[in-house]
């Protein structure tokens, strides 16, 4: 049913766009159309062209569209419009909750390159735990009110721009105007009744001296929790019918509210961005522009419930006075710690710009940048359970910083041959970088392994396990029954033997042993040339040197090509290596926290590759990933108001770094970890790390067509459909035994096969309707639990949004409408990866988060 509602809209959109293109009963617009006048300035560092005449396919996002979406995330944003671009909500996963991995093309986030103003974005501190560990830059920090444009390169350019740029390169161009600015407040909440969502935002452009200009952008947002799941039940232990049999449990605890919430953490952030620039005397202009973002979130850890023999509050212990303990006797409810990360990011970059002999000399750009982002771990509502009765329940696990410091010089030159059709344009330039990450160890508490880390915490017991005469004598000590097993003569374990988790439990903190600072430097220099050959043939190649402290030297190349074989119709291609160096937070992070493996909740710990605990497990220090990228296609803009490109793309990447499989944790392998000074080394069930995994293939093709009709007296339609088509396979698995047959399946089948666009919108004078369709193709999951492997096929969905608009005296625009109107959901999860009340898959990228309405006022001015 699901595939038949969506044949249907898309055929219903696509036959829109067919009869609008044969309609003569209308008089079409004599305008151009947007490929034809869309300027980039990304994917080629010659002169800026159009999208048509571009190489490579781009996505240039105007202001207008932009400031259109009702999502308040800037990632969320590029989402909406581009098919291609991913972000998916990760509820209980450690940094993954507060800065969301987003991908490109289906490759991780640290595969696209961020520019700001055509420079180089910072890195976010934090980095998927699993996975591709990918620690990229985060777009959520840059308000979308501060965006004049946005452009999305679809090819690789790390030829031309450098590490990480394998997928593309995303390039958030800020408003430059020197006067007016806009005020837009926003404010929604789900279907459900819950997720409030507040957005104020507001943008100024001031004059800076006679010939410069300021533009400044402030935005706040606040947004509540959302709850997407049934009422806590797993295997051991399940919320109704224990408050059932219950009524003191029951009167703790509202059965209608999940003791464990799936869904959206509750968060606030402020963001701001400046954009400055002056033009001197001679024609040159000094810039600056910078950011600073503060937002917090905070989400659910999985519940600690009273009993059923739960690992932290039903476990019991015995005291100083031989007197047995649990924790349930303080959390007789049970206890959901609570996990927040507050994410401060910041950056200023400064440059010079101008010519050297006139318009036809040389053109420079000198700039330098600085960039730092930084997460603040907290818990709360939870237990270091080693310490006993007398732990704390607040904790501040540890932080993490990122930050990069960089100088760049950049050049271009037109020169004249007499034989070329244009001139041939040569750029080169140079880049230093250098690249920080701080480990920042947490509070004592949080990683402190407390008295009861340890059997038998109070010597109570002899080694020939007989009650020693200084011990409690009435106390009911066993000393006798110290094996968990029945061998010992007796069922179960003596209090006395038994030992508790070390750390902040759901979070232990970083210890100092695992804390630092890392640094490494790169320098880099590259060149490119571009012209016409003659008229309707542009050709551009590119060369790039760059050498990195810690892993040497690589050289990449990249040559790209348009011709025009008709008005209107070009073909286009490229052809590229590409590199992308292993970050410090992959070479470096450690962490030890509560995970989903396969359905089931285990303390696992993830080191780097160089620890001995991965050494001994087989692990190689990390090398760079390589690249080749191939692409293909075509533009056509034939009909007036119309416009079409297409474009296939093979990656292929070497070396791909990936998270092993979840390793039991064997009791070899846990002499390694305390021997290794791994805090809480005796309850970690789990443990993993990066490798270069595997090669991989990525091979796809995008098709993005726009087409517009003017109707006379004031109305008009536009259309635009989208789509983007992904298939993914592991051609050489290099660890063939840490990384097993389920791992490659859900790399392979986990990611929709298809992504669609299409959006309607009709203008009646100063009314406008929009209808969007975001459309995801079918994908597969597996779980590994033996015997049975099994596999669930998720269904095509279409998630449909609606906004209609008015504006007033063209300064006041006022805005209702639905994201996702129809309340759709993905599919249920059948195979338990979903776990302790979850009802979807929290890792889709399929929003599972329900239809959402708003209602948006924005002032101009």
């Amino acid at each position: 049913m699901k595939y038949s509602k969506t044949r249907l809209l898309t055929a219903t959109a696509f036959s829109l766009f067919a009869w609008s293109q044969g309609s003569h009963a209308q008089e079409t617009s004599p305008e151009t159309t947007d490929l034809d006048s869309q300027i980039v300035v990304t994917g080629s560092r010659g002169k800026p062209r159009t999208v048509a005449d571009s190489a490579v396919p781009i996505d240039v996002i105007p202001q207008a569209e932009i400031e259109a979406i009702s999502f308040t995330d800037t990632q969320d944003v590029i989402k909406t419009l581009v098919p291609s671009y991913a972000v998916g909500r990760n509820p209980n996963s450690d940094g993954g909750t507060f800065v969301r991995p987003a991908t490109l093309r289906g490759l991780p986030g640290d595969k696209t390159l961020l520019l700001v103003n055509s420079k180089r974005r910072h890195k976010s501190a934090v980095m998927t735990t699993g996975g591709a560990g990918a620690q990229a830059a985060d777009a959520a920090t840059i308000p979308s009110l501060a965006l004049k444009s946005v452009e999305v390169l679809r090819d690789g350019a790390a030829a031309q721009y450098g590490s990480d740029a394998i997928a593309g390169v995303i390039n958030f161009l800020l408003k430059d105007a020197d006067h007016g600015g806009s005020l837009i407040v926003q404010g929604g909440q789900y279907y459900k009744g819950d997720g409030e969502d507040l957005m104020v935002s507001g943008n100024i452009g001031m004059k800076l001296t006679s010939n410069g200009f300021l533009n400044a952008t402030v935005e706040y947002t606040r947004n509540a929790r959302t709850t997407r799941s049934n009422q806590f039940c797993n295997v051991s232990f399940c919320v109704v019918p224990y408050a059932a049999a219950n009524p003191s449990y029951a009167a703790l605890i509202d059965i209608d509210d999940p003791v464990q919430r799936w869904g959206q953490p509750k968060g606030e952030a402020i963001r701001g961005f400046v954009n400055a620039g002056i033009d001197l005397e001679d024609g040159s202009r000094i810039y600056a522009f910078g950011n600073y973002s503060r937002s917090k979130s905070t989400g659910d850890f999985h519940y600690r419930y009273p009993a059923a023999g739960q690992v932290v509050n039903d476990n019991p212990i015995r005291l100083q006075d031989g007197s047995v303990f649990r924790f349930n006797q303080l959390f007789p409810a049970g206890f959901t710690p609570q996990f927040s990360g507050k994410v401060t990011d910041l950056s200023v970059a400064v440059g010079y710009r101008g010519e050297l002999g006139g318009s036809d000399g040389l053109s420079f750009d000198l700039s330098g940048r600085y960039g730092k982002s930084r997460i603040d771990y907290s818990l709360s509502n939870t237990v270091n359970a080693s310490i006993g009765p007398d732990t704390p329940t607040k904790f501040l696990p540890g932080s993490l910083v990122s930050d990069e410091l960089s100088a760049n010089a950049d050049f271009s030159y037109a020169l004249e041959t007499g034989f070329l059709a244009e001139q041939l344009t040569l750029s080169f330039g140079g880049e230093f970088r250098r690249e920080g990450y701080k480990i920042i160890a947490g509070d004592p508490a949080s990683y402190a392994a407390g008295q009861f880390a340890t059997q038998d915490p109070f010597d109570f017991c002899t080694d020939t396990h007989t009650l020693r005469a200084s011990a409690p004598q009435n106390a009911g000590i066993n000393c006798a029954n110290y094996l968990s097993s029945s061998a010992d003569g007796f069922a179960g374990l003596d209090p006395a033997y038994n030992v508790l988790a070390v750390g902040s439990n759901g979070f232990p903190g970083l210890s100092p042993t695992a804390a630092g600072s890392f640094h490494r430097n790169s320098y880099s220099f590259y060149g490119e040339a571009s012209t016409d050959i003659v008229k309707g043939w542009f050709v551009d190649g590119a060369v790039r040197y760059e050498h990195f402290a810690d892993f040497g030297s690589t050289a990449n190349v990249k040559a790209a090509t348009r011709i025009e074989i008709a008005d209107g119709v070009a073909l286009r291609g490229s052809i590229g290596t590409g590199f992308r160096a292993p970050t410090p937070g992959q070479l470096y992070y450690t962490s030890v926290s509560v995970r989903n493996v396969d359905g089931n909740i285990t303390q696992a710990g993830l080191f780097p590759a160089t620890n001995p605990v991965s050494e001994y497990l087989g692990a190689k220090p990390l090398k760079p990933e390589k690249s080749t990228n191939f692409s293909a296609g075509f533009t056509l803009s034939v009909l007036q108001g119309f416009s079409m490109t297409a474009d296939a793309y093979l990656i292929k990447i070497r070396d791909q770094v990936y998270s092993t499989s979840a390793i039991t944790v064997t009791p070899a392998i846990r002499d390694r970890m305390i021997a290794a000074g791994v805090v809480g080394a005796e309850s970690i069930s789990s443990v993993n790390f990066f490798q270069n995994a595997f090669d991989s293939t990525t091979k796809g093709f995008d098709v993005v067509g726009t087409y517009k009709q003017n109707w006379g007296s004031g109305q008009s339609t536009s259309l635009t459909a989208s789509f983007n088509l992904n298939r993914y396979k592991i051609d050489d698995l290099k660890i063939p035994n840490l990384f097993n047959s389920v791992s490659v399946f859900n790399f392979e089948k986990f990611q929709p096969r298809w992504r669609s666009v299409i959006s309607l919108v009709h203008e009646i004078g100063p009314f406008e309707a929009l209808v969007r369709g975001n459309l995801y193709g079918p994908y597969k999951a597996q779980i590994n639990t033996a015997p049975a492997f099994p596999i669930q096929s998720f269904g095509t969905e279409a998630l449909i949004d609606v906004e209609v608009s008015y504006t007033i005296a063209e300064k006041l625009r006022l805005s209702v409408g639905a994201r996702n109107v129809f309340d759709n959901y993905p599919d249920r999860d059948k195979i338990g990866q979903a776990v302790n009340g979850a009802i979807y898959r929290s890792d889709s990228v399929v929003d599972w988060q329900g239809g959402f309405y708003y209602a948006r006022a924005g002032f101009s001015f």
